[in-house]
């Protein structure tokens, strides 16, 4: 029999990912989850129990790649907009996201940089709402033609002395670095930027399965939304895609709007992934996350939001508007996934590719508590303490 320490609360009957079987969840004085012990084991405290009858519980999301919301794109920041930060932070864990990496996708190095500098600003002022765990350069260099959305205007050689000129005196604000390794020809690009601590993702590529291998022999980690913006998988040239999702210390983003990759598609990935060990999911949303379909300013230029998918004029998918946990009730919707992982896939997974702690020692104001109607199977969420 297990007799614990004081408590201020014992969650019993939960469903945690990770975890077999319904669990005991023992939050301390301190509010942080102390422990997590199977229902089954024999325990004795006089904490207030809240009994969650089965239903998952986890953390909240971890967005590695989002663009904005509520009409701010990241790489527009600026001094006079920094407040929108908080905002923007406070929306995010509304929709259930404890942490996110905002991202800044190609675009002129001064804007980079001062964008980054209003980002540097504001964390020690954060207080409340989803935090900002660093940030996510999503190039510029990046392969031209791969480039996707990006501006070819902006986009960079892949050298040391470009990373240097991109990230100026900011690079301890940087988490990870989105790039194409088959531009580098001297294959001192990865290991310079794993020496200053900085994640490196491939991503709007063209490297073949060789290139890629050579890029994660030398310190590249994750691959950026799997599928888009790199070759497609073939049974001759696996590619980029290939290589990472048969490595087995590699981790790929992906999204889970239903335009981005198909459904179909995304089962073979998870199919192939050690059982969706090596992938977490992204929103990739845009700045009109939080806004209603329509036209909106991107760069300079436009982009019409429909049913939550982002294009250029010429047809160009730019990303979406959908937040990240939307991603985990479509994976449960199509039928993917089963609940635990897609609920994995959105918290614990992106944790595990930011080397983040687990629930354990988390705070239980960041637990959700996931429930699946019975008649129509549709997954929700809620905050476990509103």
């Amino acid at each position: 029999m297990l007799k614990a320490r004081q408590h201020t609360l014992n969650i019993i009957n939960g469903r945690v990912p990770g975890y077999q079987d319904l669990q005991r969840i023992l939050v301390n004085h301190q509010g942080l989850i102390e422990q997590i012990i199977p229902m089954t084991e024999e325990f004795t405290g006089d904490a207030p129990v809240l009994n969650v009858a089965g239903d998952w519980i986890s953390l909240g999301g971890v967005d590695l790649q989002i663009n904005g919301a509520l009409g701010c794109a990241f790489p527009d920041l600026k001094p006079e907009n920094a407040q929108m930060l908080a905002k923007i932070s406070q929306f995010l864990w509304d929709v259930g996201v404890d942490g996110f990496l905002p991202t800044l996708v190609t675009t002129s190095v001064d804007n980079i940089q001062r964008a980054i500098a209003t980002i540097a600003d504001f964390l020690p002022t954060q207080t409340a709402g989803a935090k900002i765990l660093g940030v996510h350069l999503e190039g510029p260099c990046l392969n031209y033609q791969k480039r996707g959305a990006h501006p070819a205007e902006y986009l960079l050689p892949l050298t040391i002395e470009q990373i240097k000129k991109v990230l100026g005196d900011y690079a301890h604000v940087v988490k990870v670095i989105t790039l194409a390794p088959e531009l580098d020809t001297t294959g001192e690009v990865i290991p310079y930027l794993r020496s200053l601590g900085i994640i490196v993702s491939l991503g709007h590529s063209q490297a073949t399965a060789a290139q890629a291998q050579r890029a994660f022999n030398q310190g590249a980690t994750m691959v950026t939304h799997a599928f888009n913006a790199m070759p497609p998988l073939h049974h001759r040239e696996p590619g980029l895609l290939g290589a990472a999702i048969t490595h087995p210390d590699v981790i790929c983003g992906f999204i889970a709007d239903g335009e981005h990759v198909t459904p179909t598609m995304l089962q073979i990935l998870l199919r192939a992934s050690y059982q969706a060990q090596g992938l977490f999911l992204v929103s990739d949303a845009l700045a009109p996350l939080g806004l209603p379909d329509g036209v909106y300013p991107w760069d300079s230029r436009e982009i019409e939001v429909k049913n939550g998918t982002a294009r250029l004029a010429d047809g160009t998918l730019s990303g979406t508007t959908l937040p990240l946990l939307i991603g985990v009730q479509n994976l449960v919707r199509w039928g993917i996934c089963d609940i635990e992982t897609a609920i994995s896939l959105a918290t614990n997974s992106p944790r595990k590719a930011l080397n983040l702690p687990g629930i354990i020692d988390s705070p239980a104001a960041n637990l959700l508590r996931w429930q699946q109607d019975e008649d129509t199977k549709e997954l929700t969420w809620q905050r476990l303490f509103c």
